[in-house]
């Protein structure tokens, strides 16, 4: 099952200054995108849907909703 991967405009503004950003939105889609809760993704504070990992060298800060299949990411932090 694929998740929507969307981005809030904080996120959307760091995606578009990425100099990978083809290899990151690839490997979002391949990772995250597959399975929001894995891919060594840890939650934060008590709600299970607000999520952190490293994607492609990227630290990603997300929430997931089961309702309608989306993950969308809130912070983003490009490696260098």
């Amino acid at each position: 099952m694929n998740w929507r991967i969307t981005y809030a405009p904080l996120a959307d503004g760091a995606l578009r200054r990425m100099s990978s950003r083809d290899r990151f939105e690839a490997t979002m889609k391949a990772t995250i995108g597959s399975d929001p809760y894995g891919h060594g993704s840890d939650q934060v504070g008590k709600d299970r849907d607000r999520r952190e990992a490293t994607v492609a060298g990227a630290i990603i800060r997300y929430y997931v909703s089961g309702l309608v299949l989306t993950v969308t990411v809130v912070r983003l932090i490009a490696g260098p």
